[in-house]
Formats: C-alpha cells, sequence, structure tokens
C-alpha cells in the first residue's frame, strides 16, 4: 500500500512537472506574426479648446506626440465664448476663426490632428438663462432657434477648414457631435429627441461642404446596467438596483442611447461614419470614493465586455461597417481621483488595451495633460487630475504605460494575461511588454489612495529564439521606486509648489527607469528571467 502511494504521488507530481513544462514559453522570431493596429495611440483627450492656445499645453502635447504617438486629439469647448467663434456686430451676426486656427495651426504643426467636437453652445444661440457646466460656464440649453443657428455655424466652420487646410486634409478629421448629452441636465439641457435633431443639423451641415467628410456620435457616457437613459431625460430612479447589487460585475451592462441613435439615424437617412462613447469602468462616479458614486468600480475586464457588446450592436444595425472611436477614458471619470497619479493606473492601461486589440479603431485616454480646468485650478501638483502629465511638466507612470505601448511592433507573436511579444514587420525588431496587474485585485479598478502597491509578484520566464547571435535588448522596468513620480514627491516632503531645481530633480527622477542590457547567445535564443513586482511594467527592445 505505501508503494502504491508513493507511485501515485511520483505520477501526480510528474504530471505537474510536465505541465509546467509544457507552460514554459518560447517564442521563434523568425514566425510570422498577427497584424494588429496602435489604437491606443490614435487619439488622445484634452480638457478644452482654450486651454490649447497655452505654451505648456502644446509642449506636453509635442512631448506626448513624439513619444506615445498620438495622431489626433479631442478637446471640449470649441464653440465657447472664450474661443469668439461667433461675434454679433451691429445685430449681425459674424463668424471668427481666429482662435480656432491659431490652435488648429499649431496642433497641425506637432503632427497632431484634430478630432472635433462639435459643442457647446455660443451664448447667442443658447436659450436665455441657459444652464452650464463647468466653472468656464459652457452653455448646454437650447433655444427654439438654436439648430437653425447651429446647422449654419457648424456648416460655415467645416466650409472654412476645407479652405484653410484643404480637403484631402480634412478628409482625414472626425467631427462628433456634443459631449455626453444624455448627462441630462449636465451636459445637455434638453431632451434625447432634441440631441437626434442637433446631430442630425450637424450631420446634413459637415456633409453639405463635402460627403466624404467623416461624422458621427452619439458621445454618449459609460455604460450601465439599467434603463435610466431609456426615457427623453434620465430616470435617476431606474439606477436603485445598481445600488442594492450584491455584485455589480453580475449586471448586464449596456451601452447609452447606441441602439435608439442608429435607429433614429436610419429611420431619417442621416450618416453615421463613426460610433462613439466612453466606456469608463464606472457608474456615477464623479468621485468613486465619496457621493453617489462611491463603490461603483467595475472589474477589470469590464472594459472589454462593454466593447464585444458594442460590436454585436453595431453589427446587427444598419450600419455594420462603421468606425468605432471611444474618445474618451480612463480609471475614473473624476479628475481628483488620487489613482490618476499613481503606479496602478499603468498596468490597468496596458492591460486593458492588450485585451481589446481587434475590438475599436480608438481608446482616447482623458486626458494627456494636467493642464485642464473642469473644477477650475487646483490646489496642489498632484490632485488626481486626469492628465498622463502634470501642470509642471512631471510625467506619471500614465505617461509610461502608453510610451510602452507605442514601443511595440505591429505583429503579435505571443500573448498571456501578462506578456506581449511583437515584432516591426518592417524591421523585423522584436518588442515584448510584460506587466503585473494582481489577480487578486481584478474585481475593482483601482481607484483612489487604495491598491497602491500590494499584490502578488508574477514571475516572468520565457526566452525568444530565431534571433542572430549575440542580439542586444534593453530591459526597462517601471515599478514603485522607478517612475513613479507620485512616491519620489511624497519622499522630498510633499513641496507645494516645487522649486526650479526641485522640479529640475523631479523630471529627471520622472523619466529613469530602471534598465540593463541583455545579449543572445551564441545560439541566436534570448532567456529572460524576471519577477515582475505588482502594477509594475517590463519593456523589452531589442536594440540595434
Amino acid at each position: 500500500m505505501k508503494k502504491l502511494k508513493q507511485a501515485i504521488v511520483a505520477f501526480i507530481l510528474g504530471g505537474v512537472l510536465s505541465l509546467n513544462a509544457q507552460q514554459k514559453i518560447s517564442v521563434n522570431v523568425n514566425d510570422t506574426g498577427e497584424q494588429f493596429d496602435h489604437y491606443w495611440s490614435k487619439m488622445v483627450g484634452a480638457g478644452r479648446a482654450n486651454e490649447g492656445l497655452r505654451a505648456g499645453w502644446l509642449e506636453q502635447l509635442g512631448q506626448v506626440q513624439e513619444n506615445c504617438g498620438f495622431e489626433y486629439v479631442r478637446f471640449h469647448g470649441l464653440f465657447h465664448d472664450d474661443m469668439f467663434p461667433v461675434i454679433i456686430e451691429k445685430g449681425k451676426t459674424v463668424y471668427n476663426w481666429q482662435y480656432i486656427d491659431d490652435l488648429f495651426d499649431r496642433m497641425l504643426d506637432l503632427n497632431v490632428k484634430p478630432f472635433v467636437e462639435l459643442a457647446f453652445l455660443p451664448t447667442s444661440m443658447a436659450a436665455e438663462n441657459s444652464k452650464t457646466v463647468f466653472w468656464w460656464k459652457a452653455n448646454i440649453t437650447p433655444a427654439d432657434d438654436s439648430f437653425e443657428k447651429w446647422h449654419d455655424l457648424v456648416k460655415a466652420f467645416t466650409q472654412h477648414c476645407v479652405d484653410r487646410y484643404g480637403t484631402e486634409e480634412v478628409l482625414t478629421w472626425y467631427f462628433e457631435v456634443w459631449n455626453e448629452p444624455n448627462l441630462y441636465p449636465l451636459f445637455w439641457d434638453g431632451t434625447k429627441s432634441q440631441y437626434f435633431e442637433l446631430y442630425k443639423q450637424s450631420a446634413l451641415a459637415v456633409k453639405s461642404v463635402d460627403e466624404r467628410l467623416k461624422v458621427g456620435g452619439p458621445s454618449t457616457s459609460n455604460f450601465v446596467p439599467d434603463t435610466r437613459f431609456d426615457g427623453e431625460t434620465t430616470d435617476d430612479k431606474a439606477s436603485d438596483a445598481v445600488f442594492n447589487a450584491k455584485d455589480i460585475n453580475s449586471l448586464q451592462w449596456h451601452g447609452v442611447w447606441i441602439e435608439d441613435f442608429l435607429a433614429y439615424c436610419h429611420k431619417e437617412k442621416l450618416p453615421v461614419d463613426f460610433v462613439t462613447t466612453h466606456p469608463y469602468p464606472t457608474d456615477y462616479a464623479f468621485n468613486p470614493e465619496t457621493g453617489k458614486g462611491k463603490g461603483l468600480t467595475r472589474f477589470a475586464k469590464s472594459l472589454k465586455l462593454d466593447l464585444e457588446w458594442l460590436n454585436e450592436t453595431i453589427e446587427k444595425s444598419h450600419y455594420p461597417d462603421v468606425e468605432i472611436h471611444l474618445t474618451e477614458w480612463n480609471t475614473s471619470p473624476s479628475s481628483r481621483d488620487e489613482m490618476h497619479d499613481r503606479l496602478p493606473a499603468a498596468a490597468y492601461i496596458v492591460k486593458s488595451n492588450l485585451d481589446c486589440i481587434g475590438l475599436t479603431n480608438s481608446l482616447a485616454f482623458w486626458t494627456f495633460t494636467d493642464i485642464f480646468e473642469e473644477k477650475g485650478g487646483a490646489s496642489s501638483i498632484f490632485h488626481g487630475g486626469f492628465g498622463m502629465i502634470n501642470f509642471q511638466g512631471l510625467v506619471k507612470p500614465s505617461y509610461h504605460a502608453y510610451r510602452m505601448l507605442h514601443e511595440l511592433g505591429n505583429e503579435k507573436l505571443y500573448k498571456d494575461d501578462y506578456l506581449f511579444v511583437s515584432k516591426d514587420a518592417l524591421t523585423g525588431n522584436v518588442v515584448a511588454l510584460a506587466y503585473n496587474y494582481p489577480v487578486e485585485y481584478e474585481d475593482a479598478v483601482p481607484f483612489g489612495t487604495d491598491k497602491r502597491e500590494s499584490g502578488t509578484s508574477k514571475k516572468l520566464d520565457f526566452k525568444l529564439t530565431g534571433l542572430d547571435a549575440n542580439t542586444m535588448f534593453e530591459i526597462e522596468i517601471l515599478d514603485k521606486d522607478h517612475g513613479n513620480i507620485h512616491n519620489f514627491w511624497e519622499s522630498m516632503g510633499k513641496p507645494e509648489p516645487p522649486t526650479r531645481e526641485e522640479i529640475k530633480v523631479m523630471k529627471a527622477y520622472a523619466n529613469t527607469m530602471k534598465t540593463e542590457f541583455v545579449k543572445a547567445d551564441k545560439n541566436g535564443t534570448l532567456k529572460i528571467n524576471h519577477e515582475i513586482t505588482p502594477w509594475s511594467l517590463v519593456l523589452i527592445k531589442q536594440v540595434n
């Protein structure tokens, strides 16, 4: 009996050892990979148009374009009064494009195109005593004659863009109608039907200039598991179920207005070139730590589930071939969520983007900069702002996440739940990106000060074969002690505001990763064996 037990144990252990051997990761770099698109580099968000006239905003845009590859930037307030698009002179309406021209000119000089958000209402087109949003008081209430005036404004603006920048250039742009109109009366003090009319007039105006120009919507907010947005305006009582649910991840979440919008456009024979929405992993989470959104943060795979729902819905519609652009996204839609400044956000960004390859044309991180004033200025240099770069130009872990994603090639050679191996189809250079989103925290996306650096480490153990002998690779690590600027700032005593010399020291730290160089052996094999600490990123890049 004892020998039998020993034999059984040996058999089981042998099976385990065999299984582990089968799980050893070996990637032949000469294999043909699967082509994929860097959709994460397509677009990035910013606050409002007028902020783009500042030197710091433009400097940071140039930095993220160069190092993260962003092609488009989207922002609010293009038609707000501080851009002076409409001037009333002697009782007559005069269009004025000088401020917009200045902004667009400078963006294009930085190789970044506008993803045009058509919003908000100039005062002369809004209802008398219009409701406003943000400290800068964007007008959101339409008047009875707003839609006709809006059509004329959008047509004149579109024609001006074509005249100034040329048809071929503007054909590469996107014209999105409004921002989160379902959030009544936060961003749109009107009904669903009125927004649909706004879209109609916008689409007709844009297409009247050139029918090839791209227009889309409905630019709605995060997914929900209830019927609160089914009517003409928001019914908050319908969301009681989500507050009473023991597990919000067990609920069936769906996009807002998408089906109604596409059905309306088909009925009215309107063009839809792309669909937009904002799949934040939250509900009512303008602050996920306090207020109405407390605790309503979904799990890490919610983004993928939302995009799968969106793709299925569009495929069933009369517009099955439209592009999908997710024009806002972050760990939460709060500009005072401290997680935006911290290390875990980087692992969430990398995991989410790699998991959703092939499901969207863009996923716009909101935002590239903390030069952002929806709530006005902040008293601290680190206040949980959306930006991947803070007001002083200090890059956060989220910046490094996008910089590392941009380093990847365009052919996938291997992917699992923490390692992605790619190569460049043109040069053949190999780049791998590993990350540790700790498994014990997959039930909720990190927010606030929670889950800062805790969790289980992962073992990175794989090899690359088929390389030339002695091929050099650089290993670059972002972790709690390298490139994690918020921790470093805390160790300095949280200077408020930092001196010029302190800013220089912090900039150097924020941009310095832990690095080492390794070589393939004489047989062209490179073995990588590393511990990935919680929330860390590891970039492994071939060096020519």
